[in-house]
């Protein structure tokens, strides 16, 4: 029998007795009878949101999955009710993931074996990889953040003690519980009891026995796929529980129910949650079939928008964690950076923000920063530190600027964007029209294919929204020598070396003072322009309240589904 198999037929035993079990009250709080139908574009394809992070896998993630905390603006913002984690000791640097009291919906607490099973997939031990007679393998190579030994185990208390190499920034958010222990080990190792299964899990892991972690390993990564079979993950440790996958609907449409088991500060109110797919113009959905959903602000439904502004439909505006940005290769006319910064001070951001945002220019935020958002604390310490202004805006003799700096008029520039996207096409237009008056001939290099056209390379400038980086591993991706999704091939050894700094900076604080100094680095080298945060309505049925969206990438509508309402 298969992983998936084997999970299936265990979790479709465990959800029976549940949902018996559940069916004959609803958690307290919840309002019988009550439902929120939510219009969205994802799909749920995987009860491990680690194994398959997809935005549909993490927007029920942030339903079904208790945590430690999550990272906001860059910072973690901790749940107590659900644990708590602390630094034991500096050297060498441990820390000790503690839980409270959480259970998985069937009734089997957490505790330290799920943390052990979480810490595994963190350290790499859980990577499968096929060994030369084709059979998978785990942990074979190990892992940039490996730990120097297996954790230290706390069973009577839940908790487990980490000690890792060097300090790491994310040390609050670097664990987590995202399937069941006693689940995977059921499956992988054959032990059906859960507190046996848990300890074959502990003892698998502690003696590294390779047959085990491989089995356990492929549980892992595909055991939880939502497929034709009942679904693989439905047990939960969140606010909700999947109660229902549409066979039909390649995991786009399922229902949602109260998680009984789930002991966090604030519980569910609304009996069921019903996501299914968002139709054409999800906007006229809103107030017959769908009560919440959330959309792109453009020309075409503006009008629609406002009409239901005008009624009293709650309409918010957040931004997804990308900020549009005027990005410079380091090669070619920009091959100099004082050729690039007379480029970039050629161009008035906030004029690019309003042509390409149109009618919506109320809805654009605009920043001055790639490492943080506006509204953050280190956005402020950013623009408190770094010299944004005097170093990339506002020139007094743009032309003379570009004379200076040894760039003849009429050089052209060819700026990349997507031409199917209209705050770009606009932004660009804008760009080019600033840009003339300073004597540069930007050309336009609009493409339908905007990643692949990245990837060829041969283009100059280029307007994107990248991703406002979290982590110092996320900031060094982009902006790294070796940056696995370097942006424009930057290869400064001052950014490197602050960006190791930042990855074993541990204090808030001071992280927050060595982020300014890496945004400081960028401005000098002037490969960018940061614009404006790319903005995400999220619009409500007057029939629903504490609908409240989050900043960010990640689950921003989902992530405060607890505190949803039904009016009476």
């Amino acid at each position: 029998m298969s992983a998936r198999r084997r999970v299936a037929a265990l979790l479709a035993v465990a959800l029976s007795l549940s949902v018996t079990a559940c069916a004959s009250a609803l958690p307290e709080g919840v309002v019988p009878g009550s439902g929120v139908t939510v219009g969205w574009s994802g799909a749920f394809t995987s009860g491990n949101a680690e194994a398959a992070p997809t935005p549909g896998n993490l927007d029920v993630a942030a339903m079904t999955r208790a945590g430690f905390g999550a990272l906001v603006d860059g910072e973690f913002v901790a749940d107590e009710s659900f644990g708590a984690v602390s630094i034991v000791s500096d050297e060498p640097f441990t820390v000790r993931y503690d839980l409270l009291e959480p259970a998985w919906s069937d009734g089997i607490p957490l505790d330290a074996a799920d943390l052990l099973l979480g810490w595994a997939a963190a350290s790499g031990l859980l990577s499968v990889t096929p060994s030369e007679a084709g059979d998978a393998t785990a942990g074979e190579a190990a892992p940039t953040d490996a730990v120097l030994d297996v954790p230290r185990i706390d069973e009577f208390a839940r908790a487990i003690e980490v000690t890792y190499p060097a300090p790491i920034d994310d040390w609050q958010s670097h664990l987590s519980v995202a399937v069941p222990a006693h689940v995977v080990a059921a499956s992988a190792l054959g032990v059906e009891d859960p507190m046996e299964a848990k300890q074959a899990l502990i003892t698998a892991i502690q003696k590294d026995d390779a047959d085990a972690l491989a089995s356990i390993a492929e549980v892992w990564s595909d055991g939880f796929t939502v497929g034709e079979e009942i679904p693989d993950a439905l047990i939960s440790s969140g606010p909700f529980r999947v109660d229902e996958v549409a066979a039909d609907a390649e995991g786009r449409s399922l229902t949602l129910v109260p998680n009984a088991a789930y002991r966090g500060t604030v519980t569910p109110k609304v009996a069921k949650i019903e996501l299914v797919p968002a139709e054409a113009d999800p906007v006229a959905e809103i107030g017959a079939d769908v009560n919440v959903t959330q959309v792109e602000p453009s020309a075409a439904n503006r009008e629609a928008i406002d009409d239901l502004e005008r009624r009293d439909f709650p309409v918010d505006t957040t931004h997804d964690g990308t900020v549009w940005t005027l990005l410079l290769r380091p090669a070619g006319v920009f091959s100099a950076s004082p050729a690039r910064a007379a480029f970039l001070r050629s161009i008035p951001s906030a004029a690019l923000m309003e042509r390409g945002a149109g009618a919506w220019s109320s809805a654009y935020t605009t920043s001055s920063a790639l490492l943080a958002a506006p509204g953050s604390r280190a956005y402020d310490i950013i623009g408190e530190d770094t010299g944004f202004a005097a170093a990339l805006t506002g020139a007094d003799d743009s032309a003379q600027e570009r004379e200076a700096a040894g760039i003849a008029a009429g050089t052209p520039v060819c700026v990349l964007f997507d031409r199917t996207d209209e705050f770009a096409a606009g932004a660009v237009a804008a760009a080019r029209d600033a840009a003339a008056e300073a004597g540069w001939n930007v050309g336009d290099c609009g493409t339908e294919d905007l990643a692949g056209a990245l990837e060829q390379g041969g283009w100059d400038a280029a307007l994107v929204r990248v991703t406002i980086p979290q982590t110092a591993a996320e900031i060094g991706a982009q902006w790294g020598t070796d940056g696995r999704a370097s942006l424009v091939g930057l290869a400064d050894p001052a950014v490197d070396a602050l960006i190791g700094q930042l990855a074993i900076t541990t204090d808030v604080y001071a992280a927050r003072d060595v982020r300014a100094q890496i945004e400081a680095a960028l401005i000098r080298d002037a490969v960018a322009l940061p614009i404006a945060l790319d903005p995400v309505i999220t619009i409500t049925d007057k029939s629903v309240t504490g609908v409240a969206a989050r900043d960010g990438r990640e689950a921003s509508l989902t992530s405060g589904a607890v505190q949803w309402e039904v009016v009476p």
